[in-house]
This record gives structure tokens, sequence and C-alpha cells, in this order.
């Protein structure tokens, strides 16, 4: 986007976004992951999606695409969003081609873009299902029918294969595709006053606008985000023309965001995946046209979840219900359905945040996701997933109890419906994507990882190269790179968790850490000179985090945080009937040396009391006798990294006690 455009709306700042291949990631954290998604995940996932993989729920999706494009015969198979696995691939394996060259990778995606071309319609219409199975309901049930999601993320992957390889055949093949969308849908006559049912298409049209320039599909996106949820409501339009009659609920069309125009939205509601794709593509045109009624909304909304719908891991949509959003502080931690899916959508809405408003709220809790809610969902090997991401796990309640069914205690490898493992191979392979971001007169640094960025400033290339060992230690230091000198501002966010963080130029203490600007960025703006050197150093404590008082599942109890990083207690390390287990107030906790057996995690180490019946209530259910304790050592992981070994119990939220002799009387 040209900043002269931004120009003519508002005069709001205009932050880019990096490209994937402008970032080079080397980081001894995220490197084996960014390079787990290559060698292991995209493999992995192709085999899945043609059913290669013994044990895998059958996917069927690449198939499908043979057999619309005329290579098979067959019926469809898999979900009416089964296509939209496809295209995840795509993006993640176009990301993982700008990250590093690969022949044979490059010849396996051109085979698939060549299969996807193919299965195009000559109209543009690109949907597997309804080529095969009903080519006359085209259209006609945006509510379920997901033409439009996958539409986006179809869109989305062209948009990352043309920046990761220059190559048009795929990008031209998706235009096509969104002229045939917008021939159908817009608000002039003749068109359907439509908008999708699962919101995707709006973030990725913005995307498309971007690296094509054209106009249109920016219109389009904001014409689907602008129709959203206003009278007369067009699903139950479409449910007319269908023949059904049976006007929509108000629970369906707050599933879906649709139950007022989103102007008026200021709570999270509905589908939390759906949610964040649209409050993505909202923050998105607020940045493209100077929208301030779509930037007030976002941060109404915003302000909504992360205070009273986000768990500590990042995690949200608390309900198995409609994988969906409940109220204020309904934040159960055995039952918590916080898809990973749904993390993911944060790591982009926040993003998109920090583009609209430098503030470090938003990248603190883009951290807090990625570290957290977002890396959960994958094991350490790279093979194995949880779409589900609870704070509590028992096994046998799991196993036994309805109401926890949807919890699994290990990591699956692969779903039925398996929007998750494609997602987190995209994000990790784009991680570069979230670290910087840079406006005319400045290089923001959102977080703290290895890595080398190149972008032009005030017309001068510069480059900034990062070196640190986060999460596990707080040292930070970043090298500019510059022909000759150049004035131009590094603003560094200064973490809400941190406190007591320094910074350093050339050797030479500076307070903007301690001070940082209201928007908790330090800013140094000087002439940087080639060579310069930046440290920032950020105390890392082990925290003990408490939760409002109106969560009433966490009363009592106390988190675990190092950095950004949540963590939790397993069976395994600490035997079973973890509920039984009090942390007091006072006690010590220290880190154990880097746990190669769980990827160089620093877990903690420290003393808690288990509680027990007395010897002789032993066997009764009930009693008056007071409970007795015993002291026994604990450990704890990085939340992440949970369910690696065996299978057991989990929890993030541990009870806290004052020890025995401060305890007043009664106890």
């Amino acid at each position: 986007m040209s900043m002269e455009r931004a120009g003519r709306f508002s005069n709001m700042v205009v932050r880019r976004p990096l490209l994937a291949k402008q970032v080079k990631i080397d980081d001894q954290f995220w490197s084996p992951r960014v390079q787990q998604v290559k060698d292991v995940m995209v493999p992995y996932q192709w085999e899945v999606l043609n059913d290669r993989i013994a044990g895998a729920a059958p996917s069927h999706a690449v198939e499908n695409f043979r057999i619309a494009a005329g290579e098979k015969e067959g019926p469809f198979q898999g979900w009416v969003f089964q296509d939209s696995d496809v295209a995840k691939w795509l993006e993640a394996a176009s990301y993982c081609l700008a990250n590093e060259p690969d022949p044979d990778l490059d010849d396996l995606v051109d085979v698939v873009v060549h299969l996807v071309t193919k299965a195009q319609q000559e109209d543009g219409y690109l949907d597997t299902r309804f080529t095969i199975k009903e080519s006359e309901k085209r259209w006609t049930n945006l509510r379920d029918n997901h033409e439009m999601y996958c539409a986006g993320h179809m869109i989305e992957a062209a948009v990352a294969h043309y920046e990761a390889t220059g190559k048009r055949t795929l990008l031209d093949t998706i235009c096509r595709l969104a002229d045939h969308i917008d021939a159908k849908f817009g608000p002039q006559p003749g068109k359907k006053r439509g908008y999708p049912g699962h919101e995707e298409i709006e973030l990725a049209l913005v995307k498309l606008y971007r690296v094509t320039g054209e106009d249109r599909y920016l219109q389009l996106s904001r014409f689907f985000i602008d129709e959203r949820g206003r009278i007369p409501h067009y699903y139950n339009i479409e449910a007319q023309t269908r023949g059904d009659n049976q006007p929509e609920g108000q629970y369906v069309k707050t599933y879906s965001q649709a139950h007022v125009p989103v102007r008026e939205q200021d709570v999270a509601v509905g589908h939390a995946v759906r949610a964040m794709y649209l409050y993505s593509g909202m923050a998105d045109i607020a940045i493209e046209t100077g929208d301030e009624a779509l930037a007030k909304a976002c941060r109404h909304i915003w302000t909504n979840l992360t205070t009273r719908q986000m768990y500590i891991t990042g995690g949200i949509g608390s309900s198995v219900h409609g994988e969906a959003f409940t109220f204020d502080y309904d934040l159960p931690n055995d039952t918590a359905y916080t898809e990973t899916c749904a993390a993911i959508g944060l790591v982009f809405w926040a993003h998109r945040m920090l583009l609209l408003d430098s503030d470090r709220k938003y990248a603190d809790v883009m951290e807090r996701a990625l570290y957290n809610g977002v890396l959960s969902g994958i094991s350490l090997g790279g093979r194995e997933y949880f779409y589900v991401n609870p704070l509590e796990v028992w096994p046998e309640a799991c196993e036994k109890r309805h109401d926890h069914g949807h919890v699994d205690v290990v990591r699956q490898p692969w779903f039925d419906c398996a929007c998750c493992p494609p997602n987190i191979a995209r994000l990790l392979a784009s991680i570069g994507q979230y670290i910087y971001s840079h406006d005319e007169e400045a290089l923001y640094v959102h977080l703290f990882v290895g890595s080398a960025v190149r972008c032009e400033l005030k017309g001068r290339r510069v480059s900034l190269t990062q070196e640190t060992g986060y999460p596990w230690t707080g040292q930070v230091s970043l090298v500019v790179g510059c022909e000759d000198a150049s004035p131009f501002t590094v603003a560094i966010r200064i973490p809400g968790w941190s406190r007591g963080a320094t910074l350093a130029v050339n050797g030479v203490a500076i307070d903007a850490a301690a001070s940082p600007d209201a928007d908790g960025y330090a800013r140094i703006e000087q002439s940087w000179r080639d060579g310069d050197r930046i440290e920032l150093g950020l105390p890392m404590p082990i925290q003990r985090v408490r939760a409002h008082a109106a969560v009433r599942e966490d009363a009592g109890k106390i988190a675990l945080m190092r950095g950004p990083v949540v963590y939790c207690l397993e069976e395994v390390d600490n035997g079973p009937n973890l509920s039984r287990l009090c942390l007091p107030r006072d006690g010590a906790l220290g880190l154990e040396e880097p746990d190669e057996a769980l990827g160089g995690v620093c877990a903690i180490r420290g003393v808690a009391r288990r509680r027990r019946s007395s010897t002789e209530q032993a066997d009764a259910l009930y009693n008056a006798a007071n409970l007795e304790e015993d002291e026994v050592p604990i450990r704890a992981v990085p939340y992440f990294a949970w369910g690696n070994r065996r299978p057991g119990e989990m929890i993030v939220w541990i009870r806290e006690t004052m020890r025995p002799e401060a305890a007043g009387p009664g106890r």
C-alpha cells in the first residue's frame, strides 16, 4: 500500500508489515520450529492430505481436486470446507520457499498449483464440493457452505506463493476467482448483497489488493464487512430464496458475528475463529481506508476480549458449544475449548492492531498466544496436534464424562475436521512477518527473536540483526546496518510483564527502557552508523500470577509465568491428584538447567504441600477433621510442552496457601 493512498483518508501513521522473505530467522528457539515445518510438517501433512498416513483421520482433500480437475473419477468426500486444508498447506509450503529455496518442494508446489488451476471452472468459480457434487447450489447458502471461506484461504495461498516465488500462475488463477466473486456480490443492482457465514475472505481480499493494487478487491472486502448484520438480514433472505421460511434465530446471527452491524459491536461474541478472522479484516480495512469507526469498534472488542474473555495462555473461546465465547469472566479450565485456530487467529488480529496502533498491549497478547496457546497445539516432534487446549486435564473425566469428551489427553495424528494442523504450519513458517514492522520514520521491534531484517526507511536501505536467548533469557542485542549515517528511530517494545528493563547504545546506558512512551515502546531516535549496537536487558523472575476476582475457577489459585511463558504441572513429574497440591505463598521457586528431552525448555522447581485426609479418616468421603499436609517437591514445565511424555493429569492454576505457622486460627 502506498503512503499517499493512506494520506487521502486520515492522518494516521501507517505501519507496514514485512514480507516473509525480508526477515531471516536465526534463533535457538524458533529456528528449529521453522525448520521443522519444512522438514517434517509440510511433508507429513502432504501425506495426510493424500490419505497415506496409517491411523490418521482420512482427508481426501487432494483427491477432491484431482476429481474436480478431471484427472480422476469419484465422489466428493469430506467437510464442505475441505478445500481449505489444501490451501493452507500451499500457503505453508510457500512460506517455506520464501525462507529457504528448495527445488523439490518448489516442484511439488507447482504440481498442486497445476491441479488447482485445472479444477477451476470456466467462469472462475473454484470449490471442489460444488463442482463435483452440487453445482446447482453454488452461492445459495453463504451461511453454511463455506465457499467464501475456502476462497479466502486460496487467496492467501496465492499471495504467499507469488511473494515467495514470483510465479503468477496461482495468483492469476485466484484473481479470476476473486473477479468471479466480485461479479456476483456487491451493492450494485443485480448483485447479491450477501456475506459469508465463516469470515476469512475479508482479510484475504485485502492481501490480494496489496499485492495487485486492484482497488476492486479492497472495496469487495469492505462491502462484506459493511453489509454484515444489516437489516433485512441476508441469511433470512437467503433461506427464503431456498424455500426455508424459518427465520434465523439470534443465536445463529451472533454465532457468525452478524447480530448487528460491525461498527456497533463492542463485545467478542460467537464462534471464536470466525470472530478473529472478521476482526482482522475490520482492522485491515481501517488501516487501508482510515475508517475510524471500524478502528474504534476493533479497540472496544479488543478490550473486552483481552480483559474479560481470554485465558492466561492466550487461548480464547471457552465453550465447546459453538466453539464460542460465552460471557465475561467465564473461563473454566477443565472444559476450556480454546481451539488452536482461535489462538492463531488472535495472533493475526493482534498483528494488525499493531499496524493500526503502535501499542505494546497488542504485541504482549500476540507473544502470549504464540508461546502458549499456539505452540501447545503441536507436539515437539511436529506430527501430532491438539485441537482443544484446556488448562486442566483429568484423563478419567475426559474418558467418562460427556462434558469433557472434547478434551484429548494426547495429541492426535490428524482430525476429521483438520483446520488446525495446516494453520499452525502456515503461522510458524511465516513467523518472521510478526517480529517487526516499519513506517517512514521508524523500525519497530515487536518480538524478541534472533533474526535479520532489511527494509527501507526515508529512502535508505537499513538492516537490523537481532541476537537473543529469549524466552529463556532476557538479553537482546540489536545491531544496525546501513551504508552511511542514517537518521531514523528504532522503537523497541518493553513487555508489560517486564520490570526493571535496561537499554544501552554502544555501551552507554539510556533511560528509554525505564520510561518508555505511553504505548510501551522505547524509542531511540538518532543518526545511526553501521555496526551501532543496542543492548536490551529484561529481568525474568518467576512470577506468580493471579486471575481477576470474578474468574471463579481461579479463586485462591496462582499460575506460574516467566517472561512470556506460562507453566503447568504434569502428573509425570508430580504424581496424581494435582488438585491436592498447594503452593506456599512465600515458598522459594528456582530454575532447572535446560531440559533437552523437552526441547531445551527451562523448568521450574519448588516445594508444595500435598493435602490428604487424616490417617484415621482416610476412607471417609466427608468428615470434620482438618486435612493434613505433606511437603513435596514440584516441577513445572512450559504449558506448550505438556503432553509430550506420557498421558496424565495437567493443571495450570495451582492452589495457593500460607505456611502453617503463618495461618490464623481455625485452619
